[in-house]
C-alpha cells in the first residue's frame, strides 16, 4: 500500500476511534507534522469524507455523521475484529444470526485479497448449547428505553404454581441489558413491587407507548455485573455459592455437560466425570445431582454426603405404602 494511502487510513480509524481529535495529538499518533495532517484532512474531504475542523485553543478535527459517509475502511486490527464480532452474532440469541452472517459475507465481498485472506482465516466455532432466540424488535424497543430513560411497559411470560404460562403485565425503569448463560436480560427497577428485578428478554412483549422519563438509580452494589452473577448465584455477594461440592458421577462428561451451565464438568474415564457444583443449600445441591440417573460417589465435603444421606430417608419414607403427600 502506497505510504500516502496507509496513513490516510490510519487517520480515517483514529477519526472513527474518538468524538473529537486535538491537531497535535493526531500528529503525534501518526508521527507527522501537523502540516501534514492538514493535507492528509483535506484529502479525505475531496474523498467525500465530512470532517469538521474543531476550534479553540488546540483546534482538532472531528468525523461527522451522514447519510452521505462514504464506504468506510478497515486497518488488519479492525477487519479481524469485525470478521470475530459478526461470527459470535451469528449465536448471540439476539435474532440477527442472518442478517450478522449476511454482513460478513458483504464486508468479506468488498475487502481487498490481502484483509479478505486475513479473515478467511480466522474462522470461529461458538460451542454453547442452543439459546432461546430474542426478536430484534424487543431488543431495540427495550435499549430505546434505556437510552431514553423512559418507563417501560411489557408483558412477561411466567409460569404459574399450576404450571400453567400465562403474560404478567409489568411496569418497570429499564437499567441495563445484559446476557447471561447464553441468554438475553433486563435489569430493571420493578415500579409495582418496588423492587429490583431480573426479566429474561424472550420473555418480554413490550407495549406502547413507554411511560414518562426518570432519574436513573444505582443497581445493589454499584456493579451491575456482580448483582447479575450474585443474584443468580444465589451468594452472598462474594461472588460464588454458598455450598459448594464435587462428586463423580457413572455418565459421560459429553452427556452431563449439556445439562449443567454453571458447574464444571471433567471426563475421568469411559462413562464416568467428575463435577464441580454450587447451590443455595447441601440439600439443594445433593437434589440437582440427584437428577442425573447415574451412580454417585461423594469425593466431598461431608455436608454434600449428609446432604444425600437426609434425601435418602425422606425418599424411602416417602416410597413406603399409606406414606402421606
Amino acid at each position: 500500500m502506497p505510504k500516502t494511502a496507509a496513513r490516510l487510513l490510519a487517520l480515517l480509524s483514529l477519526l472513527q476511534a474518538r468524538r473529537d481529535w486535538p491537531g497535535a495529538l493526531l500528529a503525534e499518533r501518526l508521527e507527522i507534522s501537523p502540516r501534514t495532517v492538514r493535507r492528509d484532512v483535506d484529502r479525505l474531504r475531496e474523498l467525500g469524507y465530512p470532517i469538521v475542523a474543531i476550534k479553540g485553543p488546540d483546534g482538532g478535527y472531528r468525523l461527522d455523521a451522514g447519510a452521505d459517509l462514504p464506504p468506510l475502511l478497515f486497518d488488519d486490527e479492525q477487519a479481524v475484529a469485525l470478521a470475530v464480532a459478526l461470527q459470535l452474532a451469528t449465536t448471540a440469541g439476539a435474532g440477527i444470526g442472518e442478517a450478522a452472517a449476511r454482513a460478513l459475507t458483504t464486508v468479506r465481498q468488498v475487502m481487498p485479497a490481502r484483509l479478505r485472506h486475513r479473515i478467511d482465516t480466522v474462522q470461529v466455532t461458538p460451542v454453547q448449547r442452543p439459546a432461546p432466540q430474542v426478536e430484534s424488535s424487543v431488543l431495540t424497543a427495550v435499549a430505546a428505553a434505556l437510552h431514553a430513560h423512559e418507563e417501560l411497559r411489557f408483558d412477561h411470560v411466567t409460569a404459574s404454581a399450576g404450571g400453567d404460562v400465562r403474560p404478567s403485565p409489568r411496569r418497570v425503569q429499564p437499567h441495563h441489558l445484559v446476557t447471561w448463560g447464553g441468554r438475553w436480560y433486563l435489569v430493571a427497577w420493578d415500579l409495582d413491587r418496588d423492587d429490583w428485578r431480573i426479566f429474561r428478554a424472550d420473555r418480554i412483549t413490550p407495549r406502547t407507548p413507554t411511560g414518562p422519563r426518570f432519574t436513573p438509580r444505582e443497581v445493589p452494589g454499584g456493579d451491575v455485573a456482580a448483582y447479575v452473577t450474585s443474584t443468580f448465584q444465589g451468594s452472598d455477594g462474594a461472588g460464588g455459592w454458598p455450598c459448594r461440592g464435587e462428586v463423580i458421577l457413572g455418565l459421560p462428561a459429553s452427556t452431563v455437560s449439556l445439562y449443567t451451565r454453571d458447574g464444571i464438568v471433567e471426563d475421568v474415564g469411559p462413562d464416568r466425570c467428575r463435577l464441580v457444583l454450587g447451590s443455595w443449600s447441601w440439600t439443594g445441591l445433593a437434589a440437582a445431582i440427584g437428577r442425573f440417573d447415574a451412580d454417585i460417589e461423594v469425593v466431598g465435603p461431608p455436608e454434600l454426603k449428609a446432604a444425600f444421606a437426609r434425601l435418602a430417608r425422606r425418599y424411602t419414607a416417602a416410597a413406603r405404602p399409606g406414606a402421606h403427600a
